[in-house]
């Protein structure tokens, strides 16, 4: 009799539970960034091309970032792994006091650039720590639900950000002190988090990728036979995760100005909006950890590429209310996209598991760079900005269909 694998152990629940709160905190700090991006057009009055690199300096910390965390956590383990991610988290957002102090937007830059260092580090080391709290059978479903966490970050950020940042008539609704104290109350509470986690004991952890379990992409191989760059679908899930975060970076950055320019809403309430489009990422990664029980994790991820490629077409009309709830979809399809091109990466690199989780992370950059490069076509028209996207949507769906037929070429050897 077949004997289906568990999601997790009964003695990792505390410890899982913990994690999950780590995405779920990289979630907030993420689409914050989206809300400062409208609040410094506004209030220190740059271009949307040049309020793209509030996206540039939080994404291209993951460039720097990347590898720097996963020596650090090869070599200290993932719990001092985790407390450098909450320290550097909680620096940058100190920061934030002498920035708006200074009314500098470089300084601002500065400060999410270090608070970006510490989302990049919790990233690089909670994946893989996610992933080594069960077999890695199913790693994908695990991945897909501390993810799902990041998604419910991802709603409170815009939320918080669009009551106490961008609501018209608030006392500093056109200056920097809101941002200032709110970016207070957000490093005290990741330092918090910091000083409880010191206390948490973690348990020895059996990494599942060290024997290839899950022989697809391998060849049928030994982990061991190979180096790193050996493996084809980890170099292809690096390329793929860099024009996913691009897409999502760019989609995400100009949100809120396509529901002001495009549908006439005030910022505040496009803000909620974008909060309820990261709802709908929650709800796909629910329903797309679901539907892995029944579809290959590659192959779902092909098919909601091709519902983004679409969603971007009909988006970039700019025909009203069709658009935008196309828009809003959009977040739906990206759903599973990150944790599953995330979690194939990783799959059978054995003992390369913790570096190869690195240079994934690092693949994050994407999302440096088409904000700008969206921000220029924004800044003539924000709807037919969101052609660009379409180009890495059919990446993803060219990796997608790239590991389901790798699968199928080691059936068929087997």
């Amino acid at each position: 009799m077949s004997h289906k694998p568990k999601f997790t152990e009964k003695k990792y629940i505390l410890i899982l539970c913990f994690v999950t709160s780590l995405f779920l905190l990289w979630g907030v700090a993420i689409t914050m960034g989206d809300v400062l991006n409208k609040h410094f057009q506004n209030v220190l009055h740059i271009s949307k091309a040049a309020s793209g690199y509030v996206q540039f300096s939080i994404f291209g910390a993951y460039a720097v970032m990347g590898i720097p965390a996963g020596l650090f956590m090869k070599q200290y383990g993932y719990k001092r792994g985790v407390q450098l991610g909450l320290s550097l988290y909680a620096i940058g957002a100190f920061l934030f006091v002498p920035a708006a102090e200074a009314e500098s937007f470089n300084f601002f830059r500065i400060a999410l650039f270090i608070l970006a260092c510490g989302l990049a580090t919790l990233e690089a080391v909670a994946h893989p720590f996610v992933a080594s709290l069960g077999p890695q059978e199913t790693s994908d479903q695990r991945i897909n639900f501390a993810q799902s966490f990041n998604g419910v970050g991802g709603i409170i950020g815009p939320v918080i950000g669009s009551y106490f940042v961008l609501r018209a008539g608030q006392e500093h609704s056109n200056d920097l002190v809101s941002v200032k104290y709110l970016y207070v109350i957000i490093g005290l509470v990741i330092t918090a988090i910091g000083i409880a986690f010191s206390f948490v004991k973690v348990p020895q952890l059996h990494n599942p990728h060290a024997v290839a379990t899950d022989t697809y992409a391998t060849g049928g191989e030994l982990v061991a036979e190979k180096k790193l760059f050996q493996y084809k679908h980890f170099l292809f899930a690096v390329i793929a995760q860099f024009f996913n975060v691009a897409a999502q970076g760019g989609t995400w950055a100009y949100f809120i100005n396509y529901g002001h320019e495009v549908m006439k809403l005030s910022d505040e309430t496009a803000g909620y909006y974008f909060s309820l489009s990261i709802g709908m990422m929650v709800v796909g990664r629910f329903i797309g950890t679901f539907l892995m029980s029944y579809i290959a994790p590659s192959k779902l991820l092909s098919i909601f590429a091709l519902g983004n490629i679409l969603m971007c077409i009909i988006v970039a009309q700019g025909t009203g209310t069709v658009s935008f709830i196309a828009l809003l979809m959009i977040n739906f399809f990206f759903s599973i996209m990150f944790p599953t091109i995330f979690s194939l990466g990783l799959k059978n690199l054995g003992k390369y598991t913790e570096q190869g989780a690195s240079y994934i992370v690092m693949g994050v950059a994407g999302g440096a760079v088409f904000p700008p490069l969206m921000g220029m076509i924004a800044n003539k028209n924000v709807a037919t900005a969101y052609y660009l996207p379409i180009i890495c949507y059919a990446v993803i769906f060219a990796f997608g269909y790239y590991v389901t037929q790798a699968k199928k070429s080691v059936k068929t050897v087997e």
